[in-house]
């Protein structure tokens, strides 16, 4: 994954998931990939499990509850685009909804 500086992000904050790809081990679902949510709550640092699955030295991120809308997420035409899906996801995967 390209390195971009870690953001710290506050509750309520806009962010979006990276829209990236790579291969090997990662803990990002795709379906969440370049959609939009909210912070809900900031967790704690953990050790990064991307470099702790090849057995590498893991540096701490910190975790994130990111909320998002159902129609963000697959539609607006899902069932019930209203109803909301909390993710953890680890910083550097998240930007701020409003970057390019």
């Amino acid at each position: 994954m390209g390195r971009r500086p870690v953001v710290e992000f506050t509750p309520g904050a806009r962010v979006r998931v990276r829209a990236l790809m790579p291969p090997g081990h990662i803990r990002t679902p795709a379906y969440l990939r370049g959609k939009t949510g909210v912070v809900e709550r900031v967790l704690k640092e953990y050790a990064n499990p991307e470099q702790l699955a090849y057995r590498l030295p893991a540096a701490p991120l910190r975790l994130y509850r990111v909320r998002f809308e159902m129609a963000e997420v697959w539609g607006a035409g899902c069932e019930t685009p209203s109803d909301t899906l909390d993710a953890e996801i680890y910083a550097p995967w998240l930007e701020p909804a409003h970057a390019p």
